[in-house]
């Protein structure tokens, strides 16, 4: 079933914390293991970032047991015939430079470890999310710079943490995951600004400042991922394109708005903004087939929906815990599920860059 919650602002829910650093954020961390059946041999997933992949529910003190890095986890059992923890280092609230200092790089132990075989990350998202909140709120004058300045942070940290990992993950590790970001409320942004355009006088359609912003930030995760050894899972593509041809030029959409390796900034920008931008649907309602669609995105119109139970994780510290997989074999490389869910779909994406051995 959908998890679902009543809409609530992260900053003002976490005003009860008062040991948390900073009252926006809130330190989600879990380990599970996926605990095979006649298996003698354990290896370990990190993954480090914001709410994503924390399994961010709206709960101050629990979060979903499979969010992304789990469901990634669950695969690799099966294909490796192991026991396989899945180690969840993130903090709800976090902008980027908040993940690479206070996780990645302060909480660096967990990949040195020599179980470790992978290692993936997201961050970015909640960089995004206060630039256009800070867009909104303009009036006079429209001003980019709140986007700019978003933009470069996350590719300062983001270079900084692919950097980082290469240099200090254990040597066994034998791949290397960022996770790009979705789009939001991309329905909502359906709507004009308060502020108006320095050039023509008019306001804004927010959809079209926020949407060649995110694709900038995109194109640099998965270009700076394929300089760096790092694959890149297109969340983007996999949330906001239907799983089948809807514009009838022989591709499915979610495929032909992936990253292509290599290709240019703008090349890619134009494909989203432009030439493939019909094609784009928020992710409240993507579709699997010409008929049938499921929702992402839960109440918040902001974290992935997920399946299952919960485990705690906030307020009241992470958990560590270990259960049999969900599911012990996958036909053509899916879960029964992995099209229903945010988590679900995501964590797929990650998997599809598995190794076939440890």
């Amino acid at each position: 079933m959908h998890a679902r919650f009543s809409r609530s602002l992260l900053a003002v829910v976490l005003l009860a914390a008062g040991a948390q650093a900073a009252a926006s954020t809130l330190n989600q961390n879990v380990s599970w293991t996926i605990d095979r059946a006649g298996t003698t041999s354990k290896y370990r997933v990190v993954a480090y970032g914001d709410s994503i992949y924390a399994g961010y529910n709206g709960s101050t003190t629990s979060a979903a047991k499979y969010s992304a890095p789990t469901v990634d986890a669950e695969y690799l059992s099966a294909q490796w015939n192991a026991d396989i923890e899945s180690v969840r280092r993130t903090k709800s609230g976090a902008i980027a430079e908040d993940v690479y200092n206070n996780k990645i790089v302060a909480e660096r132990s967990y990949m040195q470890a020599s179980s470790t075989r992978v290692v993936t990350f997201e961050m970015c998202g909640n960089d995004g999310l206060q630039a256009r909140a800070a867009y909104k709120s303009q009036t006079g004058t429209c001003n980019d710079a709140v986007l700019t300045a978003a933009e470069n942070s996350c590719k300062t940290y983001v270079t900084a943490a692919m950097d980082y990992i290469n240099a200090n993950a254990y040597s066994g590790v034998k791949l290397k995951v960022i996770s790009n970001l979705h789009y939001p409320g991309y329905a909502a942004d359906n709507t004009q600004s308060s502020c108006k355009d320095p050039n023509t006088g008019a306001t804004v359609k927010m959809q079209d400042k926020f949407l060649p912003s995110l694709a900038r930030i995109n194109h640099m995760m998965c270009d700076v991922a394929r300089q760096k050894g790092f694959m890149c899972a297109d969340n983007f593509a996999q949330y906001m394109g239907a799983d089948h041809d809807g514009n009838g030029d022989g591709q499915i959409d979610s495929e032909a708005l992936r990253y292509v390796a290599g290709e240019s900034q703008s090349s890619y920008v134009n494909r989203i903004t432009t030439a493939l931008r019909a094609t784009i649907r928020d992710a409240n309602a993507h579709f699997v087939s010409s008929s049938s669609s499921y929702d992402y995105i839960q109440s918040d119109d902001t974290h992935p929906t997920y399946t299952g139970s919960t485990v705690t994780a906030g307020l009241f510290g992470g958990s560590t815990g270990s259960g049999a997989p969900r599911y012990t074999s996958f036909t053509g490389g899916k879960n029964p599920v992995w099209n229903q869910y945010g988590h679900e779909r995501m964590g797929w994406a990650v998997s599809v860059f598995n190794l076939p051995t440890p």
